[in-house]
């Protein structure tokens, strides 16, 4: 049987709840809008009053077979107990209980179709052949059948280690070494629980009542005490104390579970910590931005079919082999187009640059054109000019001149 949790009132943090009911079972699902599924045994009365004693918040519960008959049983605060029938039990509730948008509603009540039992009643075949693929799971959930397995949060779990009491830091010397001690227990704690750090945060308590606090996203995680402490000290190196440490509190946030994957042919594949570290280090550097990857996605404008985000899934880019293929040309689009001078004959390209350079070939134009449905209208004509150097530029012409969208690499 499953148990639903439906808030009643707004929840601020809606995580203490699903850590509340982690308490009483090893199965919770966060079903979205403050709606949360557990696997329940044995007796409802005693599962009910479990919960209430652990959820402080004004919630509505509710018993049935499956996800969404604890879902309806939720909004009726009655249950559906064992031996009860589930199509009769959701039979009078509205259509908007299912996963129907609202012009689909307004169809089937034209047809005279307003609550599930009416939807249970019709044909499956012809019902499914009139409105889609989709209506084979309305169908199903309007007599009582949801197939749809429970899927459990994972437990939170933290690792948190200090080290306060034992005199202060004033120098780099001495918090290093202060450091290295604390992120050996911390790796200890992992080592136990058969864990990798993905996310960890580092608070630096001064004598003058500062703190600082240092987040470390580790693109490959790892529980290795070296890299740990090598990647926590990078991020060091942009920070300026005006005080002696006199505490430090290390809390790895997010871990990650199993071992480190290995490819067979890894050999020429670049060390993902050893670029981690760099990229740790520019970010203490010059700051999170200094680092970008380019991710492609879908955009009209060529310049909105790429964006530049923080280097965090490098693991995942080197462990599927995305950096070690082949190389293919590929056209770089800047974030912002920049201005270029271009020499205009027979209606082409003919010179483009300072000081200009001839255009031995050329692809286009094509047009670009937004209108109504753009918050930025546009009207433009793209071309990819090829110069005598060999360089390969994508250029595009507008009302007030030229632009540069990007270069072929």
């Amino acid at each position: 049987m499953i148990l639903c949790v439906r808030a009643l009132e707004p929840v601020s943090d809606w995580e203490a709840v699903l850590d509340a009911l982690d308490a009483i079972s090893p199965l919770i699902e966060d079903g979205g809008d403050c709606t949360a599924f557990c696997d329940m045994r044995g007796t409802p009365a005693r599962w009910i009053a479990h919960v209430r004693e652990v959820v402080t918040i004004r919630c509505a519960l509710g018993i049935g077979p499956n996800r969404f008959v604890a879902r309806v049983a939720a909004r009726q605060s009655r249950n559906c107990e064992d031996g009860s029938d589930p199509a009769a039990f959701v039979a009078p509730m509205p259509l908007n209980v299912l996963p129907i948008d609202a012009k689909t509603c307004e169809r089937l009540h034209l047809l005279g179709i307003r609550s599930l039992g009416d939807l249970a009643a019709l044909p499956h075949g012809p019902f499914v052949r009139r409105f889609g693929p989709e209506s084979v799971r309305w169908h199903a959930l309007a007599r009582g059948i949801d197939d749809v397995p429970l899927v459990p949060r994972p437990r939170r779990t933290r690792v948190e280690r200090t080290l306060f009491g034992e005199g202060s830091a004033p120098g780099e010397e001495a918090l290093l070494f202060a450091l290295r001690t604390l992120v050996a227990r911390a790796v200890d704690d992992l080592v136990v629980l058969g864990k990798r750090a993905s996310h960890i945060v580092l608070s630096l308590e001064c004598e003058n009542g500062d703190v600082h606090d240092i987040a470390v996203g580790i693109a490959h995680p790892t529980a290795r005490e070296s890299m740990l402490f090598d990647l926590i000290r990078a991020h060091l190196e942009g920070v300026r104390l005006e005080a002696a440490v006199e505490g430090l509190r290390l809390r790895i946030e997010r871990m990650e579970g199993g071992a480190s994957p290995l490819s067979l042919f890894s050999a020429d594949d670049p060390d993902a910590e050893a670029v981690s570290l760099a990229l740790a280090r520019l970010e203490a550097a010059f700051g999170e931005s200094a680092a970008l990857r380019a991710r492609v996605v879908e955009g009209y404008r060529p310049e909105r079919r790429v964006i530049y985000e923080r280097f965090s899934q490098l693991a995942a880019a080197l462990n599927d082999g995305v950096l070690s293929q082949s190389a293919t040309m590929q056209l770089r689009m800047f974030p912002e187009p920049q201005p270029l001078d271009v020499v205009v004959k027979n209606g082409a390209p003919h010179f483009v640059g300072t000081p200009p350079q001839a255009v031995i070939d050329y692809a286009g134009p094509w047009r670009i054109a937004e209108e109504w449905w753009s918050q930025s209208p546009l009207t433009r004509d793209d071309y990819d000019v090829m110069l005598d150097d060999g360089s390969l530029y994508r250029i595009a012409h507008r009302d007030d001149g030229w632009l540069l969208l990007g270069i072929y690499d």
